[in-house]
């Protein structure tokens, strides 16, 4: 017994003779190969990283440090500590009222838009003849450039002479002041944007065509109704492409700037010439919005330091809403499961 446990730690140490050795040289070509790894995977992620640190971290983190300064794009930025954020958020009744016209439109307008779209989609998948006419008639409205669209619809609802004001007399109902009106100036910028619905019902007609077959006709011969089908089949099927519609749509009309102030500058008779005095907000602040304050602040009033904490505003809660939304889509949409 003692001969063969000798023989084995013999054995043990002449096995671990050579090895022993080259542990260290072992491991040096293992960290020399997960540098070139690491070189490489930096190489393929170079575009995305450039691109991320110029467009995105560089320019946030700008806005953070003149946010804390005095600046007026001029001469040298001066630390203020809080100054401007007090400025914005107690000085400044603007603001809020901006903050309000804003929400309001994401809530509202994001709502409506998602809804009308897959409305429409919806029923253009069911046609059977003039399909492509519609998708045609439905999707040339998002083309349009916003300004000459925002133009046109201002002069298509002015109270005074437009056709539309004129129709609805002719049919004995209300005719609002639109544009030109406090409370339905933004009713009036969501019918333009709805009319602009052709994005989402190019994507939603995809998501819905992709639904598969066999689920419908499991669920009719279930005897499952049109409402209980959209329910359980459709939505389940549906709904990242919702989510997407939403969340985008969200960070879109938190950047709400041109139709707002095109529209505002045509309503008050301003609708072109260089030079010409106008606050934007036009009727009575009513279109409003915290870029159009960035805008002003920044470029019109040279407050750079203002300027910047209104677009940190916008900027978190912009990221607050997406994270809510996608924490819970379960609570506006079917689940995945």
């Amino acid at each position: 017994m003692s001969l063969a446990f000798g023989t084995r730690k013999g054995n043990d140490e002449a096995d671990a003779g050579p090895t022993g050795p080259a542990a260290p040289g072992t491991q040096h070509l293992l960290r020399r190969k997960r540098r070139r790894e690491a070189a490489r995977t930096l190489a393929f992620l170079s575009p995305w990283l450039i691109g991320f640190g110029v467009f995105f971290a560089y320019p946030l983190i700008s806005t953070v440090y003149f946010s804390f300064t005095s600046y007026n794009g001029f001469g040298t930025p001066a630390f203020s500590g809080l100054k401007n954020w007090d400025y914005v958020f107690n000085q400044l009744p603007a603001f809020w009222q901006g903050l309000r016209n804003t929400l309001w439109l994401v809530v509202v307008m994001v709502s409506l838009r998602v809804a009308f779209g897959l409305g429409i989609g919806m029923l253009i998948t069911k046609v059977k003849t003039g399909a492509g006419f519609f998708r045609t008639a439905f999707y040339l409205p998002y083309l349009a450039p916003p300004v000459a669209a925002t133009v046109a619809f201002a002069f298509l609802f002015n109270p005074g002479t437009g056709p539309v004001n004129h129709l609805l007399g002719e049919l004995g109902l209300p005719q609002p002041g639109w544009f030109a009106s406090e409370d339905w100036s933004k009713p009036a910028l969501t019918l333009l944007a709805m009319w602009g619905v052709g994005d989402l019902m190019v994507i939603f007609m995809a998501a819905l065509l992709d639904v598969p077959r066999d689920q419908y006709e499991a669920a009719e011969l279930d005897g499952a109704g049109p409402f209980q089908r959209f329910r359980y089949v459709t939505l389940p099927n549906i709904s990242p492409i919702i989510m997407f519609a939403v969340v985008t749509g969200v960070i879109q009309t938190m950047q709400y700037y041109t139709q707002a102030i095109v529209a505002g500058k045509v309503a008050s008779g301003i609708a072109g010439g260089s030079g010409q005095p106008f606050e934007p907000g036009y009727p009575g602040g009513s279109t409003w919005t915290l870029p159009q304050m960035v805008y002003n602040l920044g470029f019109q009033r040279f407050n750079y330091g203002a300027a910047c904490v209104v677009a940190l505003v916008l900027f978190a809660i912009s990221m607050a809403v997406t994270s809510i939304l996608l924490r819970r889509r379960s609570g506006f949409m079917a689940s995945d499961g």
